[in-house]
């Protein structure tokens, strides 16, 4: 008797803004919390992901504080208790991790960070592939757990990116071309086979939110 298709509806929300957004390149370093404007941008992505019909059963979050910080209203909003996910946390970017983005944008490699990152590993850190790859079996054994339901994730801009457009088939080399906004929204359906990429970068309303 052949299986029934799944669908599981993974949202990938990015962290509120902070001191640094825009400004600093700050990777793991501990320590960084989400300004006034970020806390409000969380409890706004809350309402959102509540206008949803079918209600996320789990909610999962990077281990860095503007991470957990922005989980706190969803998982209020949820009435469930969020799950720390080394998987979810934001790239290594080693050296560089600190560094302003204006200085880091007047080095040679910057061009590859740029228009080549399937090439580019950050000086003792990540390479982008090995991020990708981590983000994406993360997402995909996180939504074979919950076949079926809605889930939620709380990450970075970086690996939220690089899912959403390995998701599409979008080349690694392309994936600075799209845009993750603090504490938008998108949303990938898992179906076992081929992934669906139902939303990028919303900051709006989430009721539509079904294939087509």
């Amino acid at each position: 008797m052949p299986t029934k298709p799944s669908f599981t509806t993974v949202l990938l929300v990015r962290h509120g803004f902070t001191a640094t957004t825009g400004i600093v390149l700050p990777g793991r370093a501990p320590g960084l919390h989400l300004s006034e404007r970020g806390v409000a941008q969380a409890e706004e992505a809350a309402r959102r992901i509540g206008e949803l019909a079918k209600r996320p059963v789990a909610l999962f979050v990077s281990p860095l504080e503007r991470a957990r910080e922005t989980a706190a209203p969803i998982a209020a909003a949820m009435r469930v208790r969020p799950k720390i996910e080394r998987g979810l946390l934001e790239c290594d970017f080693g050296e560089w991790t600190g560094k302003k983005l204006s200085l880091l944008a007047k080095k040679p490699e910057w061009r590859a960070v740029q228009s080549a990152p399937s090439t580019f590993r950050f000086p003792e850190g990540e390479s982008f592939a090995e991020m990708q790859l981590r983000m994406w079996t993360t997402l995909e054994r996180l939504a074979a757990l919950h076949r079926n339901k809605t889930i939620v994730v709380v990450s970075h801009a970086d690996p939220i990116k690089a899912a959403v457009t390995y998701a599409q088939g979008v080349p690694l080399d392309l994936f600075q071309r799209t845009v993750i906004s603090t504490c938008s929204i998108s949303a990938i359906g898992f179906t076992g086979a081929t992934p669906v990429v139902l939303s990028v970068n919303n900051t709006g309303t989430l009721k539509d939110l079904v294939p087509s």
